[in-house]
């Protein structure tokens, strides 16, 4: 019964972060066989790369619904594309639930392989985030993972609710929804107030930056003037 509820979630996180995926490649114009690509890495990057950390066999290549379940997210999109690619806030929605679904199941995998928490923790973070990482990536855009928003954070507070339950002698399903809503909470508050991190930043002094800025316009003149002696030569 638990692989079967596994199996499920696992399905439906497939089916989110595919949408998220295939969304932000038709925002971006991406022919149909490209938004399936970007939806399917989305959807099976972070539960490919956590199989292979523990040495599983690759949960994708044991059954062809995953890909399956993609190519409904690709007609899903094609039919409500009005409504999923112009609001920005169905991203959002498809993103956080596919994250809060994928920390669950990398979580849960991890402890069924005998793995300690913390270890489960890091393989729950790996699984939620890593295929999004990729789709920002293969999109051409800083991935929104290594960004001031509220998003491995999210998957940190939602291994540790789940790890709180089980310590205090939760069930199963206990402890798998107090992670997904965890999650779902923390990325709901994020956006509603505005949370974020501090970002990590240096102001170069103007000195400096003057400094900088005739360094390399000697050397564009230098690279000028090569050139001219060049085209002479010629």
């Amino acid at each position: 019964m638990d692989s079967i509820f596994l199996f499920i979630i696992e399905v439906i996180g497939t089916f989110a972060f595919a949408i998220s995926g295939i969304r932000l490649a038709a925002f971006h114009r991406f022919d149909w066989f490209g938004a399936y690509t970007v939806g399917l890495v989305t959807a099976i990057g972070g539960g490919t790369l956590r199989d292979l950390l523990l040495n599983i066999d690759v949960f994708w290549m044991q059954t062809w619904i995953y890909l399956g379940v993609t190519g409904a997210a690709l007609a899903v999109v094609i039919l409500f594309r009005k409504l999923l690619v112009s609001n920005n806030r169905m991203l959002f929605v498809f993103d956080t639930l596919g994250l809060a679904l994928f920390v669950v199941i990398g979580i849960q995998k991890s402890l069924v392989e005998g793995y300690p928490m913390w270890v489960a923790i890091v393989m729950g973070s790996i699984t939620g985030s890593f295929g999004g990482v990729l789709r920002d990536i293969l999109i051409n855009q800083e991935p929104l993972f290594f960004r001031k928003d509220i998003y491995a954070t999210a998957c940190l507070a939602g291994g540790l609710a789940y790890w709180a339950i089980l310590a205090l002698g939760g069930s199963a399903f206990a402890q798998q929804l107090t992670c997904a809503l965890t999650i779902i909470a923390l990325r709901t508050c994020a956006l509603r107030w505005n949370w974020s991190l501090p970002v990590l930043s240096y102001d170069i002094p103007a000195e400096n930056d003057s400094a900088n800025e005739r360094e390399n316009n000697n050397a564009e003149n230098t690279y000028k003037e090569h050139q001219n002696n060049t085209d002479s030569h010629e």
